[in-house]
């Protein structure tokens, strides 16, 4: 078996290669890969450094909205694991151009390159956010998308992309919804490691608003071992929700964060709130879990590896800070 793997010298996807080629997957022992990266400011080929010198493994630079090169690469291939996306929030509300051109455009092509070649399954890797806000209880597969931001806009239209090459062509795409992931290797603008890091430099960091926003909170390796069992054992046209079951309010994440690194309530600075910040999140992963996905990482083991990680890596994530 042949996958091509978009967007995996990010966060989540550098972690499902990783996964991949190291054996944390049954049956893949003679699996290649492909990745397609574009090395954008957030994709970083050191975080594929530990299976890039093996046998099967393969590395283009290259942009997913580039039909040329898609049409080109996508041949030989049985899977697609679509993980590349432009996703950071505040950066979409600044320029929401990119995040339609990667996001929509980007998906689009894809989608039209493995229809043409006969690709087996098209796994679209998509968020929670495409729900928008909830008040109450827990979104299903089935509730509507209302996306409250350019970045949650942009990924909606990229999963209705994908659910209409299933309609209309029978391509055997199955999209799944996460929530908000951390671990290591992920971006230092994102909330965990920002924190972090910042609190290591001596810096204060920011709360939005009142800090009552509630997210659900994932480790990437949870989130990447839903992704395999969706490709493997979910049915094309399905959509699986990926949760961590635990919801934290932004100020209880804070107060988390800033005991683990032993300092003080003074680092915290009240910052104005985002633009269309969506309240609360929360995703049902009932559907998942009948396939056997079970989430091993707490939230207090997980985040205390976390931290431990960027402590022991700096030399990872300076340079990207800085830069």
């Amino acid at each position: 078996m042949r996958i091509l793997v978009t967007g995996a010298a990010g966060f989540i996807g550098s972690h499902y290669v990783r996964s991949l080629l190291g054996g944390a997957y049954d049956g893949h022992d003679k699996t290649e890969v492909t990745v397609l990266d574009n090395l954008t400011y957030a994709g970083n080929q050191a975080n594929l450094a530990a299976v890039a010198d093996g046998p099967r493994y393969e590395f283009v630079k290259g942009d997913i909205a580039d039909a040329t090169l898609v049409n080109d690469l996508m041949p030989g291939h049985d899977v697609v694991v679509h993980f590349a996306a432009e996703s950071h929030v505040d950066r979409s509300i600044e320029a929401a151009a990119d995040f339609v051109r990667t996001n929509v455009v980007g998906t689009q092509t894809l989608l039209d390159a493995a229809l043409r070649t006969g690709v087996e399954r098209f796994v679209h890797v998509s968020t929670d956010e495409v729900y928008g806000s909830i008040d109450e209880g827990s979104w299903t597969e089935d509730s509507p998308l209302l996306p409250n931001s350019p970045y949650s806009a942009s990924k909606a239209s990229s999963d209705l992309f994908a659910r209409a090459f299933w309609r209309t062509h029978r391509l055997p795409v199955i999209i799944t919804r996460c929530s908000n992931n951390y671990g290591p290797y992920q971006f230092p603008e994102k909330v965990i490691p920002l924190f972090v890091t910042n609190l290591m430099d001596g810096l204060t960091v920011p709360l939005y608003g009142d800090g009552l926003n509630v997210r659900d909170w994932l480790h990437v390796d949870d989130h990447c071992q839903g992704v395999q069992l969706a490709l493997e054992s979910g049915s094309p046209g399905e959509t699986y929700n990926i949760g961590g079951g635990t919801e934290l309010t932004n100020r209880e994440l804070t107060e988390r964060l800033v005991e683990a690194m032993g300092v003080g309530w003074d680092r915290v600075t009240p910052v104005e709130d985002r633009p269309g910040h969506d309240r609360r999140y929360s995703v049902d992963d009932t559907k998942l879990r009948r396939l056997g996905y079970d989430p091993r990482h707490s939230l207090d083991q997980g985040l205390a590896e976390t931290i431990e990680w960027y402590r022991s890596n700096e030399t990872w994530w300076r340079p990207l800070k800085n830069g």
